[in-house]
């Protein structure tokens, strides 16, 4: 799995006993965390709470409201718990660590650049978009690609794009019959981007983007991703702030991020713009 592999991959990088999580903050949209060694990442938020909870599922132990920070990272990965807070505190987290590692190794990094920008999409490719991004949408639409959406809830698109929607549990049809395929790094917090890159066919641009895809990429690379659209976080004080005013990730951009993207030196031939980026 790749939650797991990067979990693992990240062990041998760091002593993770050693890192603690000092700040926490669930946000509507977003997850933000700050790392006892300064490090900050985010995700995207899933709340599967009740907010009615019975008497008998109160929890007051560990990770839980009031002991999520001052955990150690490592207990986080092995927490038997599961709830959406937990799996988006576990993004986030990795995303932190995997901040600082990344400005040690020489990655292929494109600055101010989306990994829309950096794709052919008049080239009459079937493309495959997991998750209603609006832009994206409204930008391939425009172009003479073969377009489709998969999606769990059709409502999440607006009326004039709802043609290109398809449920996703009819992801095992479409993915293999894409040419180019765009993940939500939600799939990463929801834990369901496994299954969608073993339908991928060889020679298929992949590209997983958004605000829970800053994880380290060697393991994607491996899982034939290409694109990696991720973020720098420019601002910590001011991501806690539009966190906890239900800030979304395009906030970010206007305040304390800005976009990168990372490509796998090894898809050079799929991928084009490539003459802007850095070693």
């Amino acid at each position: 799995m790749v939650l797991q592999q990067t979990i693992d991959y990240l062990k041998s990088k760091r002593d993770l006993d050693s890192l603690y999580i000092t700040k926490v903050l669930f946000g509507l949209r977003l997850t933000a965390v700050q790392l006892s060694d300064g490090s900050c990442g985010m995700a995207s938020t899933i709340d599967d709470s009740n907010p009615y909870p019975c008497k008998k599922g109160r929890d007051f132990g560990d990770f839980s409201p009031s002991k999520y920070s001052g955990q150690r990272v490592s207990d986080l990965f092995v927490t038997e718990k599961s709830s959406g807070l937990i799996e988006s505190l576990k993004i986030a987290v990795l995303n932190a660590i995997s901040s600082n590692l990344r400005e040690k190794e020489a990655y292929n990094i494109i600055e101010d650049k989306d990994p829309i920008d950096l794709i052919d999409l008049n080239s009459e490719k079937k493309i495959t978009i997991v998750g209603a991004f609006k832009s994206y949408i409204e930008l391939i639409e425009n172009t003479n690609s073969y377009l489709r959406v998969l999606e769990l809830d059709r409502n999440a698109f607006m009326e004039k794009h709802v043609k290109y929607y398809v449920p996703a549990e009819k992801y095992p049809e479409i993915i293999p019959d894409s040419d180019i395929v765009i993940i939500t790094g939600l799939t990463l917090v929801n834990n369901t981007i496994d299954k969608l890159l073993e339908f991928v066919k060889q020679g298929a641009t992949v590209v997983v983007t958004g605000p829970s895809a800053n994880i380290v990429p060697e393991i994607l690379f491996q899982n034939k991703v290409n694109i990696i659209g991720a973020t720098i976080i420019t601002d910590y004080e001011m991501l806690f702030k539009l966190v906890s005013e239900a800030g979304a990730a395009y906030h970010t951009f206007k305040y304390c991020a800005k976009k990168i993207c990372i490509i796998n030196t090894e898809s050079k031939s799929v991928i084009s713009g490539l003459k802007n980026s850095k070693k």
